[in-house]
């Protein structure tokens, strides 16, 4: 089994299954110097970390990092980084009956038929628990775009959670928990959206043909588990527009910050869209399972951006001899 790492010059490799005993990730091209920040990974772990609040998964791990290699006295060495947290709560017994009885909208069935030989217990690599390990890398990446690019922001925020949408401005809370609450009792589960803005970034990012920058970000997205589609810019909407109305306009909005695979230095704009967790009924009922996997995947879009933006950022410094 390959295809576990991600990037071409910031390259990501994670590890680790759901309720084995450890999920971490080795990062290989981090250049020498940077200013390693541990409460920002920390920060970013809580974001993301189960056990929170009542409308997610009551799985308690603490996700502490531990950096194993790579950094010394606070300044990352331009060697292999390798971060792990260690599975606290797992439940291991829960999942007795899945080898034999494959769960509906899961990839146990799939991923057995594939290999030959899986690991039941969570889902394994499939588990949206390997997450852990890309917010992880997100971080070390943003760690580095502060330094290099310190004006580059990424932002993410839920946009839609079953019937709700919802706005930055606007998120809804006592409605959202109100859903969520009542599709944990009733063993029910939502989709939603996310919108992704990533302002600041340096104008030209993007290796044409087959690493445009719009197909790294939506390979970043489309990664992530229970991500069903991905679009940039006025993306589907555009498809019913006319041309000269289209590339005329004073803005420039519709184009997602994106042109011929390069970035504009212009917002760039995209929207993932879930599809509804698929632990559902007794399932979800008996065990410990997000209703919306929403709210948890918004620092997980970041960091998978953070990874794209660095990845480009450094791959773009080899673009001219001059």
């Amino acid at each position: 089994m390959s295809a576990n790492t991600f990037g071409q010059r910031f390259c990501v490799t994670t590890f680790g299954e759901s309720h084995g005993s450890a999920l971490g990730c080795v990062i290989d091209g981090c250049p020498a110097g940077i200013s390693f920040d541990h409460d920002l990974l920390v920060r970013e772990l809580d974001r993301r970390r189960p056990g929170t609040s009542a409308t997610v998964s009551a799985r308690q791990e603490a996700d502490v990092p531990e950096v194993v290699s790579g950094v010394f006295e606070g300044t990352t060495l331009g060697t292999p980084i390798a971060i792990i947290v260690r599975n606290r709560d797992a439940r291991p017994g829960d999942y007795r009956d899945v080898a034999a009885n494959p769960r509906p909208g899961h990839a146990d069935d799939v991923w057995k038929e594939k290999f030959g030989h899986g690991d039941p217990r969570g889902g394994g690599r499939a588990s949206g628990r390997e997450t852990v390990a890309r917010v992880m890398a997100g971080a070390v990446a943003q760690m580095i775009a502060r330094q290099l690019v310190p004006d580059l922001t990424v932002s993410a925020f839920a946009s839609q959670m079953g019937p709700l949408v919802l706005t930055c401005d606007n998120p809804k809370t006592k409605e959202v928990e109100s859903l969520l609450m009542q599709a944990k009792e009733e063993g029910k589960s939502y989709g939603g959206e996310v919108t992704l803005w990533i302002d600041h970034a340096p104008a030209g990012l993007g290796q044409p043909v087959f690493h445009k920058f719009k197909s790294d970000l939506a390979s970043a997205l489309l990664g992530i588990g229970a991500a069903t589609a991905v679009e940039m810019g006025e993306g589907f909407a555009s498809t019913q527009e006319e041309g000269t109305a289209f590339h005329r306009r004073s803005g420039q909005e519709q184009y997602g910050g994106i042109r011929g695979g390069i970035t504009t230095g212009e917002r760039i704009i995209a929207r993932v869209g879930f599809k509804p967790t698929s632990s559902v009924l007794d399932v979800a009922r008996r065990g410990r399972h997000d209703p919306c996997i929403v709210p948890r995947a918004v620092p997980v879009i970041e960091a998978m951006a953070w990874l794209v933006v660095v990845d480009h950022v450094l791959w773009g410094r080899t673009d001219r001899a001059v």
